[in-house]
């Protein structure tokens, strides 16, 4: 009978947590190390780790700073924005870093961001951030890594290249076995459980100088068998959030503090982060008629057409984009993106009475984070670090799915062939 060993990870790019969350639920793991270079999200999973996961040295273990700066985050840094650290080397002491995890921002790769910028994305940066993520694990060598990333990842192409083909050649180079072929690891995340749908690349690296002629083997049960052997009952925007307490639109807006309010609950249950960001009146106004429109069913505003119709028809101003989405109860959401930070237009409540966007922990709920995942910092960076983050619960798959192919092929330092 096979021990339960227990595998270090290192997070990179950490955010709030998502893919942190998941692979701890999963009881198959240990958080050696995170790092995260903002502060709102990087807070968040501080706090996470110290009061959910008993992590006292949350502090250290969360590193904030610019993973630009590889040679200074892997040796230590006093830097007068980011503060004193060990670094990661003496962070993980003599301890094997079984695992990495994490995805580089992907604003640049994504397809939303692509027609926003004049420019394609072409000449951001973020494009090859991979590179350090690469220099990571080369430096510490884990036995696999899981790299996150979106659909858009698959077409990049900023300098004309194809961003997979550097991808490949600079993990290989690292001595890291990756399928050949990027589009068996696309997965829809509704189709594991999840009340959302998003297309996610999910490339697993694996060491050749451990398990040599067996990568290539490896990879395809991970792939064509293990993954799609955990895929679970599909689950809808009502699942999600139809038992948190409804927000109603007030009859004149007031003030909380310093926070413009335009809706309130009228019961006493009380979850973190449930606060709706305000609305004025020409927007609830919106939102009512086109929850109304999709609950009554004469859908006379589904059409993109339509939708950016009435978009210039209240505003007056013209998109290249339809602004207006409202969630289906029956159906997984539409994908939570980071771009709620700005706003909430194409994640309309369905309930026309509530007339609003999601707050942030209905997007929560669409990510799958558990009720008490609390989520630090203004509302705009909450909306943000939810719609960075991996789903908790295709997290915790992912890492169930890599421990399963790790302990059918590896234990006490033989490899089973």
């Amino acid at each position: 009978m096979k021990r339960n060993v227990v595998l270090n990870t290192l997070d990179l790019f950490a955010g709030c947590g998502g893919l942190t969350e998941g692979f701890l639920q999963s009881g198959h793991y240990h958080t050696i190390g995170a790092v995260e270079w903002e502060r709102a999200p990087r807070e968040t999973l501080k706090h996470r780790l110290q009061t959910a996961w008993g992590y006292n040295d949350a502090d250290n273990v969360v590193v904030r700073f610019d993973i630009q700066r590889t040679e200074e985050l892997i040796h230590g840094f006093d830097d007068p924005v980011y503060g004193l650290h060990e670094g990661l080397e003496n962070l993980v002491g003599g301890r094997a870093v079984d695992v990495i995890i994490g995805g580089p921002p992907c604003q640049a790769y994504s397809l939303a961001g692509r027609i926003r910028d004049e420019h394609g994305m072409r000449n951001d940066y973020r494009n090859y951030l991979f590179e350090c993520y690469v220099k990571i694990v080369k430096y510490f060598k884990p036995k696999f890594f899981v790299f996150e990333n979106v659909v858009g990842l698959l077409s990049a192409a900023p300098d004309g290249t194809l961003i997979t083909s550097r991808i490949s050649e600079a993990f290989n180079g690292a001595g890291y076995v990756v399928t050949p072929n990027f589009k068996t690891a696309l997965f829809d995340v509704a189709d594991y459980g999840i009340p959302q749908h998003r297309k996610r690349v999910i490339i697993l690296g694996i060491s050749k100088g451990l398990f040599g002629d067996k990568c290539g083997k490896m990879l395809d049960s991970f792939y064509t068998c293990i993954l799609p052997s955990l895929k679970g009952k599909a689950r809808n925007v009502h699942d999600a959030i139809s038992d948190l307490p409804a927000l109603y639109p007030l009859e004149f807006p007031k003030k909380e503090g310093k926070s413009k309010m335009s809706h309130m609950q009228r019961d006493t249950r009380y979850f973190t982060n449930h606060i709706p960001r305000f609305h004025n009146a020409r927007d609830i106004a919106v939102f009512k008629l086109l929850a109304e429109d999709i609950k009554s069913g004469k859908r006379e505003y589904v059409s993109i057409e339509r939708l950016k119709k009435l978009y210039t028809e209240v505003t007056g101003k013209v998109s290249n984009i339809h602004k207006y989405y409202v969630l289906r109860e029956n159906e997984p959401s539409n994908t939570i993106p980071a771009h709620l930070f700005k706003d909430g237009m194409r994640h309309i409540h369905p309930d026309p009475e509530q007339a609003r966007s999601i707050t942030p922990r209905e997007a929560a709920r669409l990510q799958t984070f558990p009720d008490d995942f609390e989520f630090l910092g203004a509302a705009m960076y909450q909306y943000k670090m939810i719609g960075n983050a991996v789903p908790v619960d295709f997290s915790k798959i992912i890492a169930e799915a890599l421990y399963k192919l790790y302990t059918d092929n590896y234990e006490d330092g033989r490899i089973f062939h």
